[in-house]
């Protein structure tokens, strides 16, 4: 096998549906040279059994990372997966967003010592969610704007970025007013540097803590680029029961933490530093 090797890494949570998808979106990729770790924050035995029952004939190496249940602990399994991949090259995404056949291909082609990549995501209503089938992510067929029309609703922005290509994607990743951070559903980045800022906050809960592992890069001396109109992912809907105010509240004052004093390695990371 060719090219970067690269380890992706699929966070998960009883959610067996969606999971398939996305897992079938990596058995037809264009690119061979990854590996697949599921990291499972305390998910029932059926989504074992899910995993189990892809590795059979799965195309690439695919692996189960779990924990027990003991409420929303994302941020400490990713930092447990960061330690346990083989590759050098890490990809963040989420088992609830579908990849285009291109994307790790994406990934690869742009990944660069001293940067991280930031991706986007075209976001699905639960109607168009549920109506793609493994067939149609085989076939593509999801990624298609005039099925995604038909199925349910596509915004001009989301067919733009399905549709782009070459140079005028290049374009569109230079003029978006969107910042290049790091999001989790579609982010990748040099293991070496993740371990260097001590991997996720592990007190952080949903609302930033990619952002925030993003921003401590930033200050680490890495760089972004921009491949948000290259390497394609479809957001499929889900409740989310685990927003609250509180931890947003808690997560932003990480953050502005973390920027006022430029902050590179959290002392609650793979490594407790504050013990």
């Amino acid at each position: 096998m060719s090219g970067l090797p690269i380890t992706v890494i699929i966070s998960t949570y009883n959610s067996e549906a969606w999971l398939a998808k996305v897992l079938e979106s990596y058995r037809h990729q264009d690119y061979e040279n990854f590996e697949v770790i599921v990291a499972d924050d305390g998910s029932r035995e059926t989504t074992k059994d899910l995993i189990d029952s892809f590795r059979e004939d799965y195309p690439v190496n695919l692996r189960h990372i779990w924990h027990e249940d003991k409420g929303y602990r994302r941020q400490e399994l990713l930092n447990k997966c960061i330690v346990q991949t083989e590759y050098d090259y890490i990809l963040m995404t989420d088992g609830d967003c579908i990849a285009r056949k291109d994307f790790v291909s994406t990934h690869a082609k742009y990944a660069e010592k001293g940067y991280f990549l930031s991706g986007g995501y075209l976001k699905l209503d639960m109607p168009t969610s549920e109506v793609i089938t493994l067939k149609d992510i085989e076939n593509e067929n999801c990624f298609d704007t005039d099925w995604l029309k038909k199925n349910g609703s596509v915004s001009f922005k989301n067919a733009l970025k399905i549709n782009v290509s070459g140079i005028l994607a290049d374009v569109l990743d230079t003029v978006t007013p969107t910042g290049a951070t790091f999001n989790n559903c579609n982010s990748s980045a040099w293991k070496d540097d993740l371990i260097a800022i001590n991997g996720y906050d592990e007190r952080m809960q949903y609302g930033g803590p990619d952002r925030e592992l993003g921003e401590r890069l930033f200050n680490y001396g890495i760089k972004s680029k921009q491949i948000r109109h290259k390497a394609i992912c479809l957001h499929l809907d889900h409740p989310r029961g685990y927003k609250t105010k509180e931890s947003l509240d808690r997560n932003l004052a990480i953050r502005k933490n973390v920027k006022d004093n430029k902050v590179i390695k959290t002392p609650y990371g793979i490594e407790k530093l504050n013990d």
